[in-house]
This record gives structure tokens, sequence and C-alpha cells, in this order.
């Protein structure tokens, strides 16, 4: 996997520390289509708590995948898109959304659910 590039040691690492987590694949995944807001995104992630959703956009924003936009309204609305960046990492993620989708009823197996 190469030599150790400053934090990490290799980019499997690197792209681990950007879109680990349970909610990181799954905000990413409901952004593909394009701009959504945040109660769009709340909606859509049955189980996350608006605290979780705020911690993991700000991650992803600071890492550079999401792009935050607020609109001078009244209300403010506020919405979340993916940057170049964040778009070429879910493109990269379909692949593994491929395989589970395959191997789904497997691991449901061995997991007894």
């Amino acid at each position: 996997m190469g030599g150790k590039r400053g934090p990490f040691s290799c980019g499997l690492d690197a792209a681990v520390a950007v879109v680990g987590g349970k909610w990181k694949p799954l905000i990413l995944w409901e952004l593909h289509e394009g701009a959504r807001r945040f109660g769009e995104l709340r909606r859509s992630l049955s189980g996350i708590s608006e605290k979780m959703l705020i911690q993991q956009l700000r991650e992803l924003e600071a890492d550079g995948i999401v792009h935050r936009e607020v609109h001078r309204e009244v209300p403010p609305r506020v919405e979340y898109s993916l940057t170049e960046t964040g778009a070429s990492l879910n493109k990269a993620l379909l692949p593994l959304g491929d395989w589970g989708e395959e191997h789904m009823d497997h691991i449901r197996a061995v997991r007894g659910v």
C-alpha cells in the first residue's frame, strides 16, 4: 500500500478518515442527485439525530466533500451539495454499494437480522 505520507499510512487510510462512520456514506448517497435542504436530509436518513447530522455535515464540509450554501431569504434556506471532490468520492463508493447489494442476504444471515 505504499509508504507513510503524513498522518495517513495509505490512500485507503485517508479515504476512510473522510468517509468513516455510519452516516457519512449515507449522506453522500442522499446528495448524489443534487442539492438538498437540511430537513430533506434529516427525513431521508431515518434514525439520525439533528445533532449528529449537523456534526457529520460540518466534518464533510471541512474536508471539502460537501458545499453548504446559505440563501439570504426569510426564513433562511440552507442547501447542501457535493463538491467535485465529493462527487468523485461518491463515484468511488458505488462499487462498495453494489457489493453490499449483492451480498446483503448473506450479511443478514450471518448477523441474524
